[in-house]
């Protein structure tokens, strides 16, 4: 006697499919934001981009907020939030920084080791175990940073610090972010709003430039496009298996190359792109052994998903 199909077969499938389309739209936002964004920072000081996109950003959040009636108040653990949202302003002014100098690639390359840092951060911080296999994606990602950084007195530049430390910055924030997972989003993500809104207000008066109105709409433009990508993003996790979305976020670099040449003239070193090959194999290979593992029925909390950073 032949068994029913089951009818969530194609359900399951569509999900996957919807959620691979969602983080593909994500991660091109993200890379768009990019864009923008060092094209803004070119004219304006980085604590007025982050005011007016901090502003555009609340603008957006704040009434979804009210809408699914999160409330507004000090969340438990206040004294890891406010590690948090240092972290995540100082990770993204670190970010907007570096792409002044820099090919939005190579800026780029250095933040998608994020994963490799987390996972060792989380061996050593949080007490997690690691087998030989990461150990050996660990290092292989490590090597991709030192391919792509080529330290040595002509190529070891501050811009190129500025970005390894914004990405270093982006790593402990996601350890943060483990410690604070039951939060709801919405509330992490005003934090760091509020994080790099308060940054704004300090630091945009020191360079004010009064933007044309072109320049005002693209510099408030940022915060709508981030936060589309957050959700389009967090959405995507949600319908899908992480382990069968997060590799997608890799074609950020592919984007980053593209738009970066496109739209700025900028031609990727031959070792950038070798480290960058690197690191997306180590965390590609770190992603695979996570979805070993959970086949197999174990616990599986050796190794952050890829997170993208807010930039």
């Amino acid at each position: 006697m032949s068994r029913p199909v089951s009818s969530s077969a194609p359900k399951v499938r569509s999900g996957i499919l919807v959620g691979i389309g969602l983080m593909l739209l994500g991660v091109f936002m993200f890379a768009l934001n990019d864009v923008m964004g060092k094209w803004l920072v070119a004219t304006y000081s980085v604590g007025q981009v982050l005011l007016l996109r901090s502003i555009a950003a609340l603008a957006v959040l704040l009434p979804i907020m009210r809408q699914r009636k999160v409330p507004f108040a000090i969340p438990p653990q206040p004294g890891l939030h406010a590690v948090r949202v240092t972290l995540s302003t100082l990770e993204v002014a670190c970010f907007y920084w570096a792409v002044t100098y820099l090919p939005l690639a190579d800026v780029m390359t250095y933040y998608l080791a994020g994963p490799i840092y987390v996972a060792t951060f989380a061996a050593l911080w949080l007490g997690e175990r690691i087998d030989k296999p990461r150990i050996i994606a660990i290092g292989l990602g490590f090597v991709g940073v030192l391919i792509a950084l080529r330290p040595s007195p002509a190529t070891l530049s501050l811009p190129a610090l500025i970005a390894l430390a914004g990405s270093l910055f982006y790593s402990l924030l996601m350890i943060t972010t483990r410690k604070l997972r039951e939060t709801a989003d919405e509330t992490l993500v005003l934090g760091q709003i509020f994080g790099t809104l308060i940054f704004g207000l300090i630091a945009a008066p020191l360079a004010w430039v009064t933007p044309s109105l072109l320049d005002l709409a693209g510099l408030l433009l940022l915060g709508i496009v981030s936060m589309a990508a957050h959700v389009c993003v967090n959405r995507s996790l949600k319908i899908a298996p992480a382990s069968v979305v997060a590799p997608y976020q890799y074609t950020l670099i592919v984007w980053a190359i593209v738009l970066g040449y496109l739209a700025f003239g900028d031609v990727v070193g031959f070792w950038t792109l070798v480290g960058a090959a690197v690191i997306c194999g180590a965390g590609l290979a770190l992603i695979l052994l996570e979805r070993e593992a959970a086949r197999r029925g174990r616990e599986a909390k050796d190794i952050e998903t890829p997170v993208l950073p807010e930039a």
